[in-house]
């Protein structure tokens, strides 16, 4: 569907939509007013024991189109991603802390941010501009989320319109600008013709700058129809002059960028109310990005003939003088040298004159960054030819920590492996330090700590700085009874053998490399046999492995495969069937020497294998599933009447003939969760289940007699991970509203050899692992209503710690509350179990940054895991909203572990 250009932001003049939910604490969670808080609240979303979450460790990924630092507070920083969220700087751990998280199914467009800014004036302030489409795929509008504790929680203010972190001109911005002189304006570029919004309450509220006067008019491929190609990429950057005002007053010199050839900068000399284009400006091009030098008042431009981040063949760097209004063409090479454009551009902020920019969109040989110390009047390159093909680089790259970067390549001359990058459209000097470099391409996060021997002629050494940013997307897990505990197939990157989840793995899945896997499959009783497929641009799409996806060698395909699809192993690896796209369903003996075509089966079914029988498959197409009884070579429709609508994905339970579960469907018609114990004859639906989308089995609790089945679903009206010990007959949520991770229908999969363990796949976030505290395994998970097992009542002696509990809002039947623990003693805390009676009917309904327990007055509240440890002296919070008849009278007493806490 297409989004037209302008009404909606004519009809409405003046949007506001103020946020709802203020959550203290790493992650968070955010939800605007125009979602009731009742509708939320349901004792299912209880977890009956503490479950931590970790990635396992991949490193990157995915393009990071965006990096922030704040220009006020050394060592802030912040990253963006097109669709795996934000993250925030830690220079202690020097790593990346994710701050989305939080961001649920529902809203799983907010998982792509469009831009980010941090406050000069206010650094605990910063903002991000989420949305990933501005066509139909995404469902929901985008919003500008505000924090005011650098990303543990937020608010957010819902637009009306969409924006597109995943959109073509992704790499262009800042779209999002804090007022360095007057920080309650923030300034907002929109794409799809919706103009220039501006907020003047720190981001509360915003409204449309109708005096800007050009929308934008570039689109990637305007014949496209879905509404990807041909959208208008619109108001891409802005940029303020901090000297035009003082603290306080608003700054008065702003610069717009717009993607529009002929008329891409405007500026304001009047606070923003009104704007004009800058004469002389150049014209054929569009600008990447505005950066103004404010020692030397020169604003500097990055532009190329297209949007990017993928394309673009020519370029140019452009000086604008603020002072004078003279144009100067700064280009490091002759127009007719460029085959590529100009994107990521940052000056020093300690150099005055000196500044970087990066060739984009130079895939072969290889990316190229250039330096400045002149203010662009000459300038040096990260790697020269010395004598053609063979290369002189003024760095040396170090991913030693990385090593995957490699791809396992080796080039010829000039490429080289791993390369210095590529999509590089952000790129950013430390604004406190000339010798620290940071810039993000397709894959990661590159940095360098010695910078400044580029000037003096020696050798700098750039390393990957991505070290907790997790950006892949994930098709499918496996997790086989012995070898690695975990074998991946994800999106761009391929997959990996992880041998360690804490530890990144040497090398994709290779021979064949796939740009993408699709699926994998091992033999469940011979797991070193493992089978994958996925898009490549040619043949082969099939590897094999007989060492548990340590090695691998390509397989023939059948004629006409185009893509990967879905592929499954025997039981013991004698055989394999394999649904291409481009092609039917075949199937081989051996390892694919040849491939026959299956009967009975329609093209493009899903396909999988039993556990047991070696000689049985199982097929699913449009609400009907099929069974193959003879290694895959005749399917025969059984069972009808499923989801016609949808994904679905289907797993059979390990070790027992027969025993299949099956999730997915469709809002629209069917959809929940379902099992046959009888090869796919006949399915019974379980009926408190309303949406279902992955299933997975891991190992049984103690004493249980079934396998521990893991779902990505929606119960009891919430959304999120749940598990079952009973095979269905209860379930127990084990994420929490901390940890949703907007998508994760894709694929799940519990660890046959650790009792709890699950992987759980997301769009963006990389493979999730959590990790049960109830290590023993209990036969059944405790149901809502369970006695917590501490007794909050009469205390028997005093704990260091003093507790606050405030009621934040009120509605008829409900309440929001906030409670801070703070530590009072002189040694920290390792865990937090904190108890109390509420004095009425109240009932807790939705928490975060905690788990709890209610037995009818009595409340225990324990620590996320990731709040756990609480210093001498500091505060650990959570909150939650709760129904009443009365009026939410607040506990006048609360434990620690049973022992009296101060009230504050």
């Amino acid at each position: 569907m297409r989004l037209s250009a302008r009404p909606i932001a004519a009809l409405v003049a003046a949007l506001a939509l103020t946020a709802g939910l203020s959550i203290t604490g790493t992650p968070a969670v955010a939800r605007s007013d125009d979602r009731a808080a009742a509708a939320e609240a349901s004792d299912v979303s209880i977890a009956a024991d503490t479950y931590t979450w970790k990635n396992a460790r991949i490193d990157g990924g995915g393009f990071v189109p965006g990096i922030v630092f704040n220009r006020s507070e050394k060592n802030l920083a912040y990253a963006r991603t097109d669709i795996g969220g934000a993250y925030r700087w830690d220079q202690a751990g020097k790593r990346w802390t994710p701050l989305l998280d939080w961001v649920d199914w529902d809203r799983w467009g907010w998982s792509g941010v469009v831009s980010l800014a941090s406050d000069t004036a206010e650094p605990d302030n910063v903002y991000a501009a989420v949305g990933t489409y501005t066509n139909s795929w995404d469902p929901t509008n985008g919003a500008v989320l505000r924090s005011s504790d650098r990303g543990a929680s937020w608010k957010a203010a819902t637009l009306p319109f969409k924006l597109g972190g995943n959109m073509p001109g992704r790499g262009m911005g800042e779209r999002l600008a804090v007022d360095p002189n007057k920080n309650s304006v923030l300034y907002l570029g929109a794409p799809s013709g919706n103009g220039l919004w501006r907020s003047t309450d720190s981001g509360v509220t915003w409204s449309e700058v109708t005096a800007f006067p050009n929308p934008g008019n570039y689109a990637q491929d305007p014949s496209d129809t879905s509404g990807y190609g041909n959208d208008n990429q619109g108001i891409v950057w802005v940029t303020f002059d901090e000297r035009s005002g003082s603290a306080g007053s608003t700054t008065q010199d702003i610069y717009v960028g717009v993607a529009d050839k002929e008329n891409t900068v405007y500026r304001s000399t009047d606070g923003g109310s009104t704007w004009s284009r800058i004469a002389g400006q150049p014209t054929g091009y569009l600008a990447h990005k505005g950066v103004l030098d404010s020692s030397t008042g020169h604003l500097y431009l990055t532009l190329s003939d297209t949007g990017g981040p993928y394309d673009g063949a020519k370029g140019r760097i452009w000086r604008y003088d603020t002072e004078s209004g003279a144009w100067t063409d700064v280009s490091p090479v002759a127009e007719a040298d460029t085959y590529y454009g100009f994107g990521g551009i940052s000056v020093d902020r300690q150099k005055p004159g000196t500044l970087m920019a990066t060739a984009y969109s130079s895939w072969w040989p290889d990316t190229q960054i250039f330096r400045s110390t002149d203010s662009g009047a000459t300038w040096t390159q990260a790697w020269d030819y010395s004598s053609y093909p063979n290369r002189s680089n003024r760095y040396t790259l170090d991913v030693s920590s990385v090593p995957w970067l490699s791809w396992g390549a080796n080039p010829a001359p000039p490429e080289t492996a791993p390369k210095l990058g590529w999509m590089t459209e952000s790129l950013e000097i430390d604004p406190f330090d000339s010798d620290r470099m940071m810039y993000g391409t397709g894959a990661t996060v590159y940095g360098t700590e010695d910078l400044t021997s580029w000037d003096s002629g020696g050798t700098f050494t750039i390393t990957p700085m991505v070290k907790g940013l997790e950006e892949t997307a994930v098709n499918d897990l496996a997790s086989p009874p012995s070898g690695a505990p975990l074998l991946s197939a994800l999106g761009d990157i391929g997959g990996f053998r992880h041998t360690d989840l804490d530890a990144v793995p040497a090398m994709m899945f290779t021979s064949p490399n796939l740009d993408s896997t699709t699926s994998l499959d091992f033999a469940e009783a011979s797991p070193g046999t493992v089978v994958r497929v996925g898009n490549a641009d040619a043949a082969p799409h099939i590897g094999f492995s007989t060492d548990n996806g340590a090695n691998w060698f390509q397989g023939s395909e059948p004629s006409g495969v185009t893509g990967g699809g879905t592929v499954a192993a025997a039981a013991d690896g004698s055989g394999f069937v394999w649904s291409p796209e481009g092609a039917g369903v075949h199937h081989t003996t051996g390892y694919g020497t040849s491939w026959t075509a299956s009967t009975g089966i329609p093209a493009g079914a899903t396909v999988e294998s039993d556990r047991k029988n070696p000689k049985k498959f199982y097929g699913f197409s449009a609400g009907t599933f099929y069974v193959s009884t003879d290694g895959g070579a005749t399917f025969t429709a059984k069972a009808t009447g499923l989801p016609a609508e949808g994904n679905i994905r289907f797993k059979a339970l390990p070790g027992t003939e027969g025993d299949i579960w099956l999730a997915g469907g469709a809002p629209t018609g069917a959809y929940g969760l379902w099992r046959s114990t009888d090869s796919g004859a006949s399915f019974t639906r379980f009926s408190g289940v309303e949406q279902a989308d992955s299933v997975g089995f891991g190992k049984a609790a103690s004493g249980a007699s079934y396998r521990t089945v893991f779902v990505s679903a929606k119960i009891g009206g919430v959304r999120g991970i749940f598990r079952s010990t009973d095979a269905g007959a209860g379930w127990t949520r084990i994420n929490d509203d901390a940890h949703q991770w907007a998508w994760t229908g894709a694929a799940i999969t519990g660890d046959p050899r650790v009792y709890g363990r699950v992987y759980v796949s997301t769009n963006g976030r990389g493979i999730q692992v959590g990790e049960s505290s109830d290590t023993d395994g209990p036969g059944t998970d405790p149901g809502p209503g369970t006695d917590p097992g501490t007794d909050p009542g009469e205390p028997p002696a005093d704990a260091d710690c003093s507790v606050t509990y405030t009621v934040t809002n009120r509605w008829s039947g409900g309440f929001q509350a906030e409670v801070k623990l703070t530590n009072t003693g002189t040694a920290a805390y390792d865990g937090w179990k904190l108890g109390w009676t509420f004095p009425g009917d109240q009932r807790i309904g939705q928490i975060w940054n905690a788990s709890h327990q209610q037995t009818g007055a009595k409340v225990t509240v324990t620590d996320a895991g990731w709040n756990g440890k609480v210093a001498p002296g500091s505060s650990a919070a959570f909150g939650f909203t709760g129904t009443t008849t009365g009026d939410g009278t607040a506990p006048g007493a609360f434990t620690l572990g049973g022992e009296a806490c101060a009230v504050g």
